[in-house]
């Protein structure tokens, strides 16, 4: 089985230890690999933010850099649901029937990481090893967007000495949003003020969730009220062994 890793922005720029992360977890499941470097972003901000041309731009290429790709894992939903809900729209206006009908081709293969590793690869059981108390954050995209449902929840309930720790009010918005923090910064500490209050109460040793755009707002919050607990990105806890601890990435 071979796949290309999409790596997105967010993960490029701030958190390449995701990436990493994902391609040491892959390929110790037998996934083949391999990186485009000439990729670039997904346009989600340019399209959120009334610039359609420049998203427009980032689709096609999106399309044009993987429509033979066996399949394309990305290592966050608001990415995978940029592409699957904005997408379609885009190249509704764009006009063109042959963009049109690449795109609705690779599309069923473009993959979340929790959707590609128990829709795709088959496997809830990783062989990750991570003894620690993790609350799981489940972002607005991943959750109203993807319905990616339990398949988080059933990835960290076969890694070996983690516990796991409902938080309460699921799903509630963080208050990040992308711009939204910045455009409407009240209500989105608002929101986050929400979000940690539930956070701490779980009482965890780390934060998890499948977008870093979220854990980036999280854990300011944390940062800002010099709490212990950590954030991290569930591929950073499934590529995790005795041999190779998450911690020593951190």
């Amino acid at each position: 089985m071979r796949t290309s890793l999409f790596i997105t922005c967010y993960n490029d720029t701030l958190y390449p230890e995701t990436g990493r992360a994902v391609v040491h977890l892959l390929e110790r499941l037998g996934v083949e690999v391999e990186f485009r470097p000439t990729q670039t972003c997904c346009g989600q901000m340019h399209a959120n933010t009334g610039f359609r041309g420049e998203a427009f731009s980032q689709a096609k290429r999106f399309v044009r850099l993987y429509q033979d790709a066996e399949s394309v894992v990305i290592p966050s939903s608001s990415c995978v649901a940029m592409i699957r809900d904005q997408y379609p729209g885009l190249f509704e206006e764009l006009g063109n029937e042959t963009l049109r009908r690449d795109f609705a081709a690779l599309v069923p293969r473009v993959y979340e990481l929790s959707e590609f590793l128990i829709d795709r690869v088959g496997t809830e059981d990783v062989g990750a090893y991570f003894p620690h108390r993790v609350t799981y954050h489940a972002s607005c995209h991943g959750l109203r967007a993807l319905h990616l449902g339990d398949r988080p929840f059933r990835l960290l309930a076969k890694v070996r000495g983690l516990e796991q720790v409902p938080l309460e009010n699921l799903d509630r918005c963080c208050g990040f949003g992308g711009t939204f923090s910045i455009k409407n910064a009240e209500v989105s500490s608002a929101m986050l003020s929400a979000k940690l209050t539930d956070v701490l109460a779980t009482r965890a040793e780390y934060c998890t969730a499948l977008d870093n755009s979220c854990l980036m707002h999280i854990g300011g919050a944390l940062h800002r009220e010099f709490a212990g607990m950590k954030t991290i990105h569930l591929a950073q806890i499934l590529a995790s062994t005795e041999a190779v601890p998450a911690e020593a990435t951190l």
